[in-house]
């Protein structure tokens, strides 16, 4: 089954007083490149975690931002704590400096409050905090990778059904080639006619052959054929086929290009475009696929 390149995901977990947000999200990408924004308790299992969404994920621009805060809602909540000894040096810091200046300001509370290091937020064990959020990407990883996957569903249906369409052009190619021929056949005697000269019946042969071999794109709508069964067989496979198939829309791409400029009649030109069409609608959905 195909993966989409394009998910979202979001976790929660709890620690202590600690609320914990786990987002993951991703759009595609050629290769896999993981971005982490976390808080520095969490940037010691960095490594871990990324080798943890490279076990799930194989290609795409992959973010995963993780936050921590106070849970307001936690009963044994102390929220930030006050440094009480550096509060006493700073005070007395500030008598001193006020008994040598005259006209020195009484000290303000809030601009102590601001002073590096007065505020202490409720130390968490670290090893604790490192392990839940490990298991809480472990889940939204799973529920990130059923996205892909859900996503994949739809877009394999997609290709499915352009392969469908393609294949009904390239056998009415196929069905109308020798109705073509026999019409620029018959085109030609009439013009011949119309002139009133006389024409040798085995030079008009040898033009007719000529032209049934310029006309020729068997071999175009066989290979066609072939790259669209192939398209249908990597869809079955579970393993990244995105950059297969963005080559089999290049090998599809050029055999429609080799059919146009094959083309004698109105109606073959009309499937080539028709087909280009097809082929760039699947190559955007491609894009997207891992």
């Amino acid at each position: 089954m195909i993966q989409s390149m394009t998910a979202f995901a979001r976790n929660q977990a709890t620690l202590d007083e600690l609320s914990i947000t786990l987002e993951l999200r991703s759009v595609n990408h050629r290769y896999l490149d993981i971005s982490i924004r976390a808080p520095e308790e969490v940037r010691e299992i960095e490594q871990a975690l990324r080798n943890l969404l490279s076990e799930k994920l194989s290609r795409g621009k992959v973010e995963l931002n993780i936050r921590s805060q106070l849970n307001p809602l936690a009963e044994n909540n102390h929220g930030l704590q006050i440094n009480t000894e550096l509060v006493k040096q700073l005070s007395n810091a500030c008598e001193t400096i006020s008994k040598n200046l005259a006209a020195a300001d009484k000290m303000n509370p809030l601009e102590i409050l601001h002073w590096p290091g007065v505020m202490q937020a409720q130390q968490t064990d670290s090893k604790a905090l490192q392990q839940t959020v490990t298991d809480c990407l472990a889940e939204a990883l799973d529920e990130f990778v059923a996205n892909r996957k859900g996503e994949g569903v739809k877009l394999a249906a997609m290709l499915i059904t352009r392969c469908d369409e393609m294949e009904k052009i390239v056998a009415h190619v196929k069905k109308i080639i020798p109705t073509v021929l026999e019409a620029r056949k018959q085109k030609i005697l009439s013009r011949l006619a119309e002139f009133d000269v006389e024409h040798d019946d085995k030079r008009i042969e040898q033009e007719m052959v000529l032209l049934a071999q310029k006309m020729d794109v068997s071999e175009e709508t066989d290979r066609l054929g072939v790259h669209l069964s192939e398209v249908r067989n990597v869809l079955k496979q579970s393993k990244p086929v995105g950059r297969r198939l963005d080559f089999l829309m290049q090998e599809l791409n050029r055999e429609a290009n080799t059919l146009g400029s094959k083309s004698v009649d109105t109606e073959t030109t009309r499937a080539s475009v028709d087909l280009k069409v097809l082929i760039e609608q699947m190559r955007e959905q491609v894009q997207n696929i891992e």
